[in-house]
């Protein structure tokens, strides 16, 4: 296929959602983007779905479904205010330094998680659940069950989400990174054959626990971003997610998560992260425009058909082909 026309298919997609929701939201008098505080919405929300796609795919690619992501996400954006707006400067510190510290406190929390289940060698499912009711336990110890609202309600956490700028670098930062890590250095060839074949790559003498722990490190730091993210932009972060409540986190993840893997048959798969994204943007602007009449449980609702209907199309790809060259 030429490169022409592996980039018209690549924007194939987030061309046509554009135009779809154009379409429907002209026909309700506004539009998906109206203004800039929209716009500024929209390049967040696009970090946060791809950041969080892309810590997701790491270790399920692999066969390893992490259902302790969210909890990451929370309890290591949790650490980052406690100790940027707390213990480092008395509240008065600055969101670069919380995302800073997040990152770290997220590597930390995922090293954890994949040492447990290294050790362990039980399923990554059981592992993974145990690991995320510890995590949600120790979020509502820290904060006694509460929203963390004072250490995330300051301008620089507001200037973090307030424009599009911040959010655009670390779209670009977490794309190259990942490009460069996963594509580029000896760490990314071990995990692609790991991926393609564990017991002849382990046979060549790749080091399947070390390769597993990185994952898990990268997956848990980027999910300190999206903890971070998700602080500024909410105002706040949840303290008393018990009992597998911070899964809806991860749960954001899936439909871009194989929009991504069709789109990734026409360019790098870390390019098809960012433009699923994009796509799932776009439908959350449009749900903002509908919000008097698309509540939450309608979006998810939404969310979950679009799913269900993507994957019908994904395994009958080839059927639908035949049919409509007949």
């Amino acid at each position: 296929m030429s490169t022409p026309k592996r980039i018209v298919n690549a924007l194939a997609m987030p061309v046509v959602t554009l135009v779809v929701l154009q379409t429907l939201c002209l026909l309700n008098g506004q539009s998906v983007i109206s203004n800039m505080k929209s716009f500024d919405n929209f390049i967040v929300y696009t970090a946060i779905v791809m950041i969080t796609t892309m810590a997701l795919s790491i270790n399920l690619n692999s066969g390893r479904f992490d259902f302790s992501l969210g909890s990451m996400a929370s309890l290591s954006s949790i650490i980052g205010a406690k100790i940027t707006y707390g213990i480092l400067s008395g509240g008065n510190g600055s969101a670069p330094l919380m995302l800073c510290i997040s990152l770290v406190a997220g590597v930390i929390l995922g090293l954890i998680s994949g040492l447990t289940y290294c050790t362990l060698r039980l399923p990554p499912i059981i592992v993974s659940l145990g690991v995320t009711l510890v995590y949600e336990g120790i979020m509502y110890t820290i904060t006694g069950g509460k929203y963390v609202m004072s250490e995330v309600q300051n301008p620089s956490m507001s200037a973090l989400t307030g424009t599009w700028v911040y959010a655009a670098l670390i779209i670009a930062a977490a794309l190259a990174f990942m490009i460069i890590t996963f594509d580029k250095t000896a760490f990314g060839y071990d995990y692609n054959a790991l991926k393609s074949g564990q017991k002849v790559a382990v046979a060549t003498g790749i080091n399947e626990v070390k390769n597993t722990l990185i994952c898990y490190g990268i997956s848990g730091g980027l999910m300190g971003i999206v903890g971070t993210l998700n602080a500024a932009r909410n105002t706040t972060i949840n303290g008393g997610q018990l009992n597998f409540g911070s899964i809806a986190i991860m749960f954001t993840a899936f439909l871009p998560m194989f929009i991504a893997g069709y789109i990734g048959r026409f360019t790098n798969e870390k390019i098809g992260f960012l433009l699923a994204a994009v796509c799932m943007s776009l439908l959350n602007s449009t749900f903002a425009v509908f919000s008097n009449s698309v509540n939450a449980t309608m979006q998810s609702i939404i969310n979950a058909v679009l799913l269900v209907v993507f994957l019908i199309y994904l395994n009958n790809n080839d059927l639908i082909k035949r049919l409509l060259k007949a």
